[in-house]
């Protein structure tokens, strides 16, 4: 059997469809004594439903996919560059990107008979943050094979401990190159060549470690921004959650009060025949006497007549 051809379709079907139509693909492979394949199938896990509405965005549109891996590329690089401009200018792009392709991932799913909730929806912005942010998720997502959201992509990891010590470091604490010692006599004194130079080196390194710097600000409050988002999604979803437990609650009251006075007419109605049932069979056993009698008489007056 052809795991991958089959792999590709499962992911394709609705979340509601996956566990059937692996289990049947499982079965077969098992009736033709191929067990290796059968193994492989049966380890597909069912994807979330956010995950799933991700999955359909990256297959449905590819374009769309394509920007999102590309400017995930960028952020991870600036990141690792303390490229602040870069930084700055992708983390603009990202929050548009995500915010409007989360919408189009719900349509996708809408148009496939699969409507989605809010709470889905900031789910999938979430796979997607997490896409942008880790290369293993953004392979599996490129693939349309993602099975759950990712963690909350807060930031990124890739930078060297040193490089954001060097970043964050006030300029007057950081390291300055050791003057060359002074020769031990000199026949006269040499003017003193112009410090120009020198201020224009410091400067730039000064420029460069101020950029840095505002990049590291910008991915802080990049990140106190997603963890704000982050407890709003949660809260909604445990509101929406409490919401949904309460109407189920309400729809099983509901529901045990009607089957109680079906229960209730029930009986009733069982009693009421049961009474009947007995008028019945008095009223035949009357009148089967009185049939009896017609008889007997019908005969007396035929034997009297003789």
């Amino acid at each position: 059997m052809d795991v991958e051809q089959i792999t590709e379709e499962l992911y394709g079907l609705k979340p509601g469809e996956f566990v059937a139509a692996r289990d049947a693909y499982v079965a077969e492979a098992r009736r033709a004594k191929d067990g290796v394949a059968a193994k492989e199938i049966a380890a597909l896990r069912k994807p979330a439903l956010a995950a799933w509405a991700a999955n359909r965005l990256a297959r449905e549109r590819r374009q769309e996919a394509q920007r999102v891996l590309t400017l995930g590329e960028r952020l991870r690089e600036a990141h690792r560059t303390l490229d602040a401009e870069q930084l700055r200018a992708a983390s603009r792009e990202q929050h548009r990107l995500v915010t409007a392709l989360a919408r189009t991932a719900a349509e996708l799913a809408r148009e496939a008979g699969q409507p989605v909730s809010e709470t889905v929806v900031h789910e999938v912005e979430q796979t997607l943050h997490g896409v942008l942010a880790h290369e293993d998720v953004a392979e599996l997502w490129s693939r349309g094979r993602l099975t759950k959201v990712p963690e909350a992509a807060v930031g990124f990891t890739a930078v060297a401990p040193e490089e954001t010590a060097l970043a964050q470091a006030p300029a007057g604490q950081r390291p300055e190159p050791e003057p060359k010692p002074e020769p031990e006599s000199e026949p006269e004194p040499k003017p003193k060549p112009t410090n120009e130079p020198d201020r224009e080196a410091t400067r730039r390194r000064d420029l460069e470690r101020a950029r840095a710097a505002a990049a590291e600000a910008d991915a802080e409050v990049a990140r106190r921004e997603q963890e704000l988002e982050e407890g709003q999604r949660l809260r909604q979803a445990a509101t929406t959650e409490a919401e949904e437990a309460a109407a189920e609650v309400g729809r099983l009251e509901t529901g045990l009060r009607e089957a109680r006075q079906t229960r209730l007419d029930s009986q009733r109605a069982a009693s009421t025949a049961g009474k009947a049932v007995t008028t019945a069979e008095r009223d035949l056993q009357q009148a089967r006497r009185a049939a009896e009698r017609a008889a007997r008489t019908v005969e007396r007056l035929e034997q009297g007549g003789a």
